[in-house]
């Protein structure tokens, strides 16, 4: 059976600083008409960086939108025509300073596609380098070294709730345990 919904029509209801937001009319598989309202996002990178002992660096920062400080791995969203492996490569340094020998592609996903158009791509970046940190303007984080076996503990026990992050570690360990 075909599943595919086709859009029928989208009225663009809001324009941000990093989403839009359409609700759209959408013919379904059986011929009915459903409304969907859609997030628009440009996508985004995350990176679990891991130095050769096994230790990894971690960013810890407030979320307006849950209200706390989450624990993550470095991310953040492409810009315009921007490349993926660029933008790893950018978020990584911005955000704990480090450049890297090696980026190993872990794959992408989508955040929330009942929803959402965004695609994040993950990466394990290693061979690290040191470097001076330069967040974004208005961005304000800690840079915590956790090694990625109390990562994986932390992800399994529900004390690491970040999804990027979570999937990160997961993906990160099983590549790093077929080495």
């Amino acid at each position: 059976m075909d599943l595919t919904e086709k859009r029928l029509s989208g009225e663009l209801k809001y324009s941000g600083v990093i989403v839009t937001v359409t609700l759209d009319e959408a013919q379904l598989c059986d011929g009915r008409i459903a409304k969907r309202e859609v997030v628009h996002h440009p996508g985004g990178v995350s990176v679990l960086p891991v130095d050769e002992n096994g230790d990894c660096y971690m960013v810890r920062q407030f979320r307006y939108p849950v209200g706390h400080t989450v624990l993550e791995i470095p991310a953040g969203k492409l810009e315009a025509g921007e490349e993926h492996m660029s933008c790893a490569v950018r978020e990584l340094s911005e955000e704990t300073g480090f450049r890297a020998d090696e980026f190993v592609d872990l794959g992408c996903f989508y955040t929330s596609p009942g929803y959402s158009d965004e695609l994040l791509h993950v990466y394990l970046a290693r061979g690290l380098h040191a470097g001076k940190s330069h967040p974004d303007e208005g961005e304000f984080l800690n840079v915590e070294k956790i090694p990625l076996s109390t990562l994986v503990e932390m992800a399994m026990s529900g004390q690491i709730i970040d999804a990027k992050t979570v999937i990160a570690i997961l993906k990160a360990n099983q590549y790093l345990g077929e080495k």
